[in-house]
């Protein structure tokens, strides 16, 4: 599974010799009071010629052969300046990285960042910087040979192309098959041929010939098994995405609806429809069970979801609208309004749900992910609530996060790289995390109501899913606790360790007492034909009995069985603080179990409150949350759909609100 930057943001020791760099300009780049700071990401920009490397060419190069670039990270030094930095190992007389110094994964985004600048503020130098960074990422792009359209990832600071890096990546070398960075490359050249096509129509017709070389390379090695359908666990998965990932795929997505919206040819347009069909295929559960509707990121796996790259409902959004095809959008509207409540109200943008949270970490990648999706999702759908969804998302960028200080400077234009589950801060500040926090600074630039609520900048409470670790439970009748040697399985990740139970053995669980009802959702290891059982009982009261052969055939999956949580019938009652499973008829194996309550909330203060209710109730149910502030508050209704069901003023601290069964209800001040 080579998940480029999925359980940890990278970080990357210093090195001799380095760029360094005084602070980035304190003002804000076009002289307004926007959000949108370039300093930094300009900072992190470079140009190199290039000598000639066979099949890699670019627009005009014998004209101008200097091409755009972009250092991968910027490391933070002790007197507050950044330093540029490459990826693997440093050679200081070679002046090579054991990756490299650019990579076309940053390139190709932060080209996004200056096009979408450039169209929303009409300032010349990202018009410029686009230019410069599409050329170098186009002469990245392999232009003849077997491996014609596909992309190298890497290139040395003196624009030695790297195909096989060290740590190696998967494809090896880069360019020899599919992969995120041509995924991406696909967005580039989708977004610069929208906003190039009349700007200057030369430029933008090379940007054309460079979609349809990609397009053909995804053809012919993956979207040639169009309509083959591989086995996962028992269920159906499309075998067409882009290696396995309805993320890389999404990414591609957003270039080829740009390009398509903008005149591209007939080909895009298939290859839209047919990777979008594949995405929407990976849609699943609802408020209740996992994952929750959520649309999943990786074929190959049940268990699996990650922020980072979680753009697939703003992919399938954006397909539905630019190909006039409703049914596209509508998984995107479940993860938008059912998955993505539950996602904030449980702890927020988390790096690794797998299916537990065992990778807390959270990085601008992550958030920015969500906040496009939903934006994307309120621009097909016409529906407020989406919009009010964004903004608490974005709140994360001004001190909404477990580190409760903003992680994002609007004076200098720097993100950090990320944060821990126990508050430790990354004050590095690389590529990815600048990008993707200026994609969202420009969306909010753009939206003033959603950058209004993002600015609520306190975390007050959250009340969402907890989990409970079985191995950490009272054992008996030959129950064991067992800490793995790997937590990872292949497709999913133990919690730390697991409990053993065989036939006749129990593990008591004590859990924290709620003032509400509780869902009750073991993790729990399924395995094809186990005969195993667990009889789940509080308190002498039946929860419900959970078959753990409900699986169907390993088939395309990299484990046998799958890692999951299920949903028992009935629901812990208020108070209760006693869980016990018993096992029967084979070995059974539980990891965790998650507490899911009937109402999740989330309370945000700055200027003024917001809280975000959220229902896995099967029926309406009345609540009250207190909301910072003073003055009156507007309470919105929605339900699963995200359609509004109710809007109304009131007054006083403490509000009664109505949650609609598996909807969201909203109330600002």
């Amino acid at each position: 599974m080579n998940r480029r930057g999925l359980l940890l943001t990278a970080l990357v020791s210093p090195a001799a010799g380095l760029l360094s760099a005084a602070p980035a300009s304190a003002s804000v780049d076009d002289g307004t009071d926007r959000l949108t700071n370039l300093s930094h990401l300009d900072f992190l920009r470079d140009e190199v010629a290039p000598a000639p490397q066979p099949g890699h060419t670019t627009y005009r190069l014998a004209e101008s052969p200097r091409v755009g670039v972009l250092w991968t990270y910027a490391e933070r030094q002790p007197d507050g300046t950044m330093r540029r930095v490459g990826g693997g190992r440093y050679d200081p007389d070679a002046n090579t990285w054991g990756q490299g110094a650019y990579n076309a994964d940053d390139m190709a985004r932060a080209a996004v960042v200056y096009l979408r600048h450039w169209r929303q503020t009409g300032a010349v130098s990202s018009r410029d910087a686009s230019y410069a960074l599409l050329r170098g990422l186009t002469y990245l792009q392999t232009a003849s040979g077997p491996n014609a359209g596909n992309v190298v990832l890497w290139m040395q600071p003196d624009g030695t192309l790297n195909p096989s890096a060290d740590p190696k990546d998967a494809p090896d070398p880069s360019d020899s098959g599919p992969s995120y960075w041509l995924a991406r490359t696909v967005w580039a050249l989708g977004e610069g041929y929208a906003a190039w096509r009349d700007a200057d129509p030369a430029f933008a017709a090379f940007l054309s010939e460079r979609m349809d070389l990609a397009v053909a390379a995804l053809d012919r090695q993956v979207l040639v098994r169009y309509g083959s359908w591989q086995v996962v666990d028992g269920d159906r998965a499309p075998a067409w995405l882009i290696v396995d990932g309805a993320d890389a795929t999404a990414e591609a997505v957003l270039g080829l609806a740009a390009y398509v919206e903008a005149g591209g040819n007939a080909n895009a347009r298939q290859a839209l429809r047919r990777f979008a069909d594949g995405i929407a295929a990976l849609s699943g559960g609802d408020a209740r069970h996992w994952p929750f509707g959520a649309v999943r990121p990786w074929a190959v796996s049940l268990s699996v979801w990650h922020a980072w790259a979680s753009q697939m409902p703003a992919a399938l959004a954006r397909a539905g609208a630019a190909l006039r095809v409703p049914a596209l959008v509508r998984p995107a509207v479940t993860d938008s309004a059912v998955f993505t409540p539950w996602l904030l109200t449980s702890g927020g943008p988390d790096n690794g749900r797998l299916p537990t949270p065992v990778d807390r970490t959270q990085i601008a990648y992550g958030v920015d992910s969500r906040v496009q999706s939903l934006l994307a999702v309120a621009d097909a759908t016409g529906r407020t609530g989406f919009r009010r969804l964004a903004g608490v998302v974005a709140a994360w960028f001004f001190g909404a996060n477990p580190a409760g200080l903003p992680a994002y400077d609007p004076s200098t234009g720097r993100t950090i790289d990320g944060i821990g589950g126990d508050g430790k801060v990354n004050h590095n500040s690389g590529a990815e995390s600048t990008i993707h926090c200026l994609l969202t600074m420009l969306a909010l630039d753009a939206h003033p109501d959603v950058a209004a609520i993002a600015r609520r900048s306190t975390v007050v409470e959250r009340v969402g899913t907890s989990v409970v670790e079985a191995e950490q439970g009272e054992v008996a009748g030959g129950a064991t606790a067992v800490i793995p040697p790997s937590a990872w399985t292949g497709e999913a990740s133990y919690s730390g360790g697991y409990v053993s139970l065989p036939p006749g053995a129990a593990v008591r669980l004590r859990v924290p007492p709620a003032e509400q009802p509780r869902r009750v959702i073991p993790v729990v290891d399924l395995r094809e034909q186990s005969g195993a059982t667990t009889t789940w009982k509080t308190d002498g009261r039946l929860l419900g009995r959970l078959d753990h052969g409900r699986v169907g055939a390993q088939g395309g999956s990299p484990a046998p069985g799958a890692l999951l949580p299920v949903t028992l019938p009935g629901e812990l009652p208020a108070r209760a603080t006693d869980l016990t499973a018993v096992a029967a008829g084979g070995d059974a194996v539980v990891d965790a179990v998650l507490l899911e309550p009937l109402l999740s909330r989330l309370v945000l203060a700055g200027d003024g409150g917001v809280a975000l209710l959220r229902s896995s109730a099967r029926e309406p149910r009345q609540t009250q949350v207190e909301v910072p502030g003073t003055g009156q508050a507007t309470v919105e209704v929605y339900d699963a759909d995200g359609a509004l069901r109710e809007r109304r003023r009131v007054t006083g601290s403490t509000v009664t609100v109505t949650v609609l069964a598996g909807g969201f209800t909203i109330v600002r001040r």
